[in-house]
């Protein structure tokens, strides 16, 4: 978010009022180290990585990691409007899902006539917890 000029002003303005003239100018120097230290700590980063990276830095296309290309309305409108090839109704049911496999194996009469509930191999589950 850019600061524009009438802004600045203000700022300046607010400072002068909250810090006083004597202080200004000690604040100023503080800012203007810290910007300095800042700037410095962002290159020696950036000298560091190319270092690291080897000829690969080149190739990055740095702009795919720039945080304001991602608008979340952006997104999430992309996701609804994508079209869905593998939906389904509520009423069908995938061939081979574990849902249709657990409800066919939990009817399945044993040897004496009764019904029995058992539960799919590799299914993850504690008797003595239900």
């Amino acid at each position: 978010m850019p600061v524009h000029g009438t802004e600045f002003l203000v700022l300046i303005l607010l400072a002068f009022i909250i810090l006083g003239p004597k202080q200004l100018p000690e604040y100023a120097a503080k800012l203007a180290r810290f910007v300095v230290k800042a700037r410095r700590m962002a290159n020696d980063a950036k000298v560091q990585l190319k270092e690291q990276m080897g000829p690969e830095y080149d190739d990055l296309d740095w702009r795919q990691y720039d945080p304001r290309q991602y608008d979340p309305r952006r997104i999430v409108k992309q996701a609804l409007l994508e079209p869905l090839d593998d939906a389904f109704s509520i009423d069908d049911k995938p061939a081979g899902s574990a849902a249709s496999r657990a409800s066919t194996a939990a009817a399945e009469p044993d040897s004496s006539g009764s019904s029995v509930s058992t539960v799919p191999a590799g299914t993850p589950w504690d008797r003595e917890a239900t």
